[in-house]
C-alpha cells in the first residue's frame, strides 16, 4: 500500500543522559562495542591495529554512547587464529602493545565511564603455550600430558582415536611428532595449533582462576567467554568411527566451573561480569548458563541467524527472553567477527518463507546476489529493532558505518584457518575483519598514519564512501543513526526487563513497547499502516521517510492486556519507527 503525503514532523534528535546502573549491574540496558584490535586502528604504522590505537579513539566511542568495549584476544599468540591461540594468558602480543599500554587503555576508558571487557579462551590454548611444550616433552600418562587430552591411535596407532571432526575442517586429532616409536594423538576441536585443555584436571581449573584474578586486579571489568559450551569433555573418549560427539559440549561439570568463576567475580566491588558465547539449541540446557550463581548473560545468537521475517524475529526474541536470566536479560548481537556483515546478509533476497537460519552465516549463501541498497535499508531497521530490546546490545566494529562484507578478497590475502584447513572450500571470516576506514582520504583510509605499512588485510576502495569522517556530519548516515539510537535507548528503555507485544499489526510487522519506548518494524516490501498508542511522540524512522498521520476511532491492546487509545502511522517498507510514551524523551 502507499501512504499519503506527510503532514507532520519527525523529531530527529534527543540528548543523552548518563547510563543508569542497577545495583552495580552496569550491563543492564548497556551498549557494548566489540573491538577486533587487529583491524580497529594502527597507531604506529606497522599495518596492524593496536591498543594505543584503541586508546586514541575512545572519544569516538564515547560519542557513540557505548558503556563498554569488548576486546578480542590481545594476549601473546603466534596468531594462527588471530589471537584465539594463546601462548601466554598474562602477556600482551607485542604487535598490539605492552601491559603498560593495556593499563593506560583501561584507565582512559574508565575516565569516560567505559568498561573494558576481555576475551577469555578456556577451551584451548596455543601449541606454543609452555604447558603444551612440556606435555609433548613428557611421556604418556605424565602429569603434564594430563592437562590436555591425549590418546593412543587406532589399530597400529597410525589412525586417529576416532572420527571427530574439527570445527575448522578435517580431523579433530593430530599426531605428535616427538620421535618416539608410537606417538600419541592430541585433541583439537579447532585448529591443530589449538590443543584442547583437559578441564577435569585441577591444575587447569586453578590456572584459569588465577588468570581471571590477574586481569580483574588490573581493572578489567569482565570477560566474554569463548566457546563457553565447550571446555569439559566426557572421558574416556569413544573410539573408532561414528564416535558419539555428545560428550564434547555442555557437560554437567561445566556449570561447577562457572559457579567458581561467579564466586570470584562477586568477591570484587563492584562485581565483575561474564557473558558466554554458547551456541546451544536446547532451551533447557541454555538456561543453565545464566542460572543464579552462574554467568550473568549469554549471547542470544538465535536472533543473529534469523531471516528478515517478522514472525521469525518475534519468535526468536520471545524465546531469547524465556531462556535469559530474569534480571540481567539477553546479550543481543546482530554481527560479530565470525559472521558476514549485516548489510550483506540482509541484502540477499529471501529464498523461501522458512529457511534454515544458519544459512544466514558464513559461506552458506556466499553465491547469492547481494542488493547493497536493500541490505543497508534493512540493516538500519534491524539495528533500531535491536536497540529497542531490554538487555545488553553488542555492536561489532564497523557496523556503525554500515560496512558490507568484503566478498572478493584476493586468495593470497586470506588468513583464516578455516580457509586454509578446507583448502579454499570455505572462504572463512576475513571478509568481516578488514581494517576500518576512518577517513575518506589517505593510503589506509585513516586506519594507520599516511605512508605507513599497508593494512594486514587489503581495504576495498569502496570503503572510502563509508569512512567515519564522511558520515559524521551527515544526519542521515548510519553513524548518525547509531548515535541517536544510543541516546534514545538510555532514556527510554532504561531498566526494562521485557517487552510488551502489540498483536493488532500487519503480518510483516512486529511492534512492542519496552520502558517508555514503542517500536514497530516492517519487514515487508510495501508500506503499511500501524496503530500507535495515543499521545505517543514519534522520534525517528530508519528509512527517513515521510508518513501520513491520522487518528483512528478504535484502540489497540498489547499482548499483556494493556489497552491504549491509538492513532495510525504509515510505516515504510523495510524500516523501523520509534515513538516515546508517557510524555516523551527529554530533549536538548
Amino acid at each position: 500500500m502507499e501512504c499519503a503525503e506527510h503532514n507532520g514532523t519527525i523529531r530527529s534528535g534527543v540528548g543523552m543522559t548518563a547510563h543508569q546502573e542497577h545495583n552495580g549491574a552496569w550491563w543492564r540496558g548497556a551498549v557494548a562495542y566489540q573491538v577486533y584490535v587487529r583491524s580497529f586502528r594502527d597507531s604506529n604504522g606497522d599495518g596492524i591495529g593496536d591498543l594505543p590505537g584503541v586508546t586514541q579513539s575512545l572519544d569516538d566511542l564515547a560519542k557513540l554512547g557505548v558503556n563498554a568495549i569488548w576486546l578480542n584476544p590481545c594476549y601473546l599468540s603466534p596468531q594462527h587464529d588471530h589471537g584465539y591461540d594463546i601462548a601466554d594468558y598474562r602477556q600482551i602480543l607485542p604487535d598490539y602493545g605492552t601491559l603498560a599500554d593495556f593499563d593506560q587503555l583501561v584507565a582512559h576508558a574508565h575516565t569516560r565511564d567505559i568498561r573494558v571487557l576481555m576475551d577469555i579462551v578456556p577451551n584451548h590454548c596455543s601449541s606454543e603455550h609452555q604447558w603444551f611444550i612440556d606435555a609433548t616433552s613428557a611421556g604418556p600418562g605424565s602429569p603434564e600430558r594430563d592437562r590436555f587430552i591425549f590418546a593412543d591411535g587406532e589399530g597400529d596407532g597410525s589412525q586417529p582415536p576416532n572420527d571427530w571432526p574439527s570445527v575448522f575442517g578435517g580431523s579433530a586429532w593430530d599426531r605428535l611428532d616427538d620421535g618416539t616409536e608410537n606417538p600419541q594423538w592430541y585433541l583439537h576441536l579447532f585448529d591443530s595449533t589449538q590443543p584442547d585443555f583437559n578441564w577435569r584436571n585441577p591444575d587447569v581449573r586453578t590456572e584459569f582462576l588465577d588468570i581471571l584474578r590477574f586481569w580483574f586486579d588490573r581493572g578489567v571489568d569482565g570477560f566474554r567467554i569463548d566457546v563457553a559450551h565447550g571446555m569439559v569433555k566426557s572421558l574416556p573418549i569413544p573410539r573408532g568411527t561414528h564416535a558419539d560427539q555428545s560428550g564434547l559440549w555442555t557437560q554437567p561439570e561445566l556449570f561447577e566451573i562457572y559457579s567458581q568463576w561467579r564466586q570470584l567475580a562477586e568477591s570484587y566491588d563492584p562485581p565483575k561480569y561474564f557473558v558466554g558465547e554458547a551456541w546451544v539449541n536446547d532451551p533447557e540446557v541454555f538456561t543453565r548458563f545464566t542460572a543464579p550463581g552462574h554467568l550473568q548473560q549469554s549471547f542470544a545468537f538465535d536472533l543473529l541467524v534469523q531471516p528478515w521475517f517478522a514472525y521469525r524475529l518475534r519468535r526468536s526474541i520471545e524465546q531469547s527472553f524465556a531462556v535469559a536470566g530474569q534480571e540481567d536479560g539477553p546479550a543481543w548481537a546482530l554481527a560479530n567477527h565470525d559472521v558476514h556483515r549485516l548489510v550483506t546478509r540482509l541484502g540477499q533476497e529471501r529464498i523461501d518463507k522458512d529457511p534454515d537460519p544458519f544459512d544466514m552465516l558464513a559461506d552458506a549463501r556466499r553465491d547469492t546476489p547481494v542488493n547493497t541498497a536493500l541490505g543497508k535499508r534493512r540493516a538500519r531497521a534491524a539495528t533500531a529493532l535491536l536497540f529497542a530490546l531490554p538487555g545488553t546490545v553488542y555492536v561489532y566494529q564497523g557496523e556503525e558505518l554500515g560496512l558490507p562484507e568484503v566478498l572478493d578478497l584476493p586468495d593470497w590475502a586470506r588468513q583464516d584457518p578455516m580457509w586454509i584447513r578446507t583448502n579454499g572450500q570455505q572462504r572463512g571470516r576475513d571478509g568481516c575483519r578488514v581494517p576500518l576506514p576512518w577517513k575518506k582520504r589517505g593510503s589506509s583510509m585513516g586506519f594507520g598514519p599516511d605512508g605507513a605499512s599497508a593494512p594486514w588485510l587489503p581495504q576495498p576502495e569502496e570503503f572510502r564512501a563509508w569512512a567515519r569522517d564522511e558520515q559524521g556530519e551527515d544526519p542521515t548516515s548510519m553513524l548518525s543513526l547509531y548515535m541517536r539510537l544510543g541516546g534514545l535507548r538510555r532514556q527510554l528503555v532504561g531498566s526494562a526487563h521485557r517487552v510488551h507485544w502489540a498483536d493488532q499489526v500487519p503480518e510483516e510487522v512486529l511492534a512492542f513497547s519496552a520502558g517508555r519506548l514503542f517500536c514497530a518494524t516492517n519487514t515487508g516490501g510495501e508500506d503499511v499502516e500501524v496503530q500507535v498508542p495515543q499521545g505517543a511522540q514519534m522520534l525517528l524512522n530508519t528509512a527517513v521517510a515521510d508518513c501520513d498521520v491520522h487518528l483512528l476511532d478504535n484502540g489497540m491492546s498489547l499482548a499483556d492486556g494493556t489497552d491504549f487509545d491509538s492513532r495510525t502511522w504509515c510505516l515504510p517498507a523495510d524500516s523501523t519507527s520509534w515513538w516515546s510514551l508517557n510524555g516523551g524523551a527529554d530533549t536538548e
